[in-house]
C-alpha cells in the first residue's frame, strides 16, 4: 500500500501504469474540494461509492467501481462533507486489511499538507510517496511532511518531483539534487510539466490512454520502479 501525498494531478498516470497488476485506488482526499481524481482516471461519468461507505459496512469492496478500460483497477472516491477526524481509524485500517487480501496494490491519494487527512492515510501506509513541485514553498512542505513521517516511524519514503519545467528550474538555479537535499527524501522519479494531463482530463480519458509521451512516459517509469524494476531517470536537471 502507498500514500501519494501533495499534488496528485499526475497520480492517475502511474495508477494506470500498473496495468499488469491487480490493484485498487482509494481517493482519500477527505475535503469535498479534493474530489477530482475521477477526472484524471477517466471516471468522471461513472458512479463510485466512497471509502467511508465501505468503512461503515454499508457496501463491500466487491462493489468498488471497475475501470471500463483497465479492468484490474478499482476505485473508491472520497466522502463528501466528512472531516478526516470523523473517520474511525480502526474501521479505516480494517478496510485496508481486507483490501490487502484481494489486491496487489492499494493506492491512497492523500491531501496536501500534514493535517488529519494526511495523517490518517500515512498511518495506514506501508510505503509513502511524497509528490512535490520544484518551487521553494512546495519543497518546504515536502520537508515538513518527511519530518512528520519520520516521527511516525515511516522508513520507506520516496520523492517525486512533479511538473518540472527545465527552463524555470534553471532560472532558479535549482537541480533535483538540491530538491532531494532540502527535502531529505530519496528520489523515485521526475514528471515534466505537460499540457496533456489537463487535455486528457478534459476529454475524459486517463493520461496513458491519451498519450504515451511526456508525463505519461514518466509515470510509467515511476510505476515500474515501484514494482521493483531498475529504470534510469532520463536526462539531467
Amino acid at each position: 500500500r502507498m500514500v501519494v501525498h501533495h499534488d496528485s494531478v499526475h497520480h492517475s498516470g502511474f495508477v494506470i501504469s500498473f496495468v499488469d497488476a491487480q490493484y485498487i485506488s482509494f481517493d482519500s482526499v477527505i475535503e469535498c474540494s479534493g474530489r477530482y481524481l475521477d477526472f484524471f482516471l477517466g471516471l468522471s461519468d461513472v458512479g463510485a461509492i466512497s471509502f467511508l461507505d465501505v468503512c461503515r459496512g454499508e457496501y463491500s469492496l466487491d462493489l468498488a467501481t471497475a475501470h471500463p478500460v483497465f479492468p484490474n483497477l478499482r476505485f473508491l472516491t472520497a466522502p463528501m462533507n466528512c472531516p478526516a477526524d470523523a473517520i474511525d481509524p480502526l474501521d479505516f485500517a480494517q478496510m485496508l486489511n481486507e483490501a490487502r487480501k484481494h489486491f496487489h496494490y492499494v493506492l491512497l491519494d492523500a491531501p496536501a499538507g500534514i493535517e488529519a487527512g494526511f495523517r490518517l492515510a500515512a498511518k495506514a501506509a506501508d510505503r509513502v510517496i511524497l509528490v512535490t513541485g520544484a518551487d521553494p514553498a512546495s519543497i518546504r512542505d515536502a520537508k515538513q511532511a518527511a519530518d512528520l513521517l519520520e516521527l511516525m516511524g515511516k522508513s520507506h519514503v520516496r520523492l517525486i518531483v512533479n511538473r518540472i519545467n527545465i527552463k524555470m528550474a534553471a532560472a532558479m538555479n535549482m537541480t533535483v539534487d538540491d530538491i532531494m537535499d532540502q527535502s531529505g527524501v530519496p528520489l523515485l522519479g521526475i514528471v515534466p510539466e505537460d499540457r496533456n494531463v489537463v487535455l486528457s482530463a478534459a476529454f475524459r480519458q486517463p493520461l496513458l490512454g491519451y498519450t504515451r509521451k511526456g508525463a505519461a512516459a514518466a509515470c510509467r517509469r515511476i510505476a515500474k520502479r515501484i514494482q521493483g524494476y531498475t529504470v534510469p531517470v532520463p536526462g539531467s536537471l
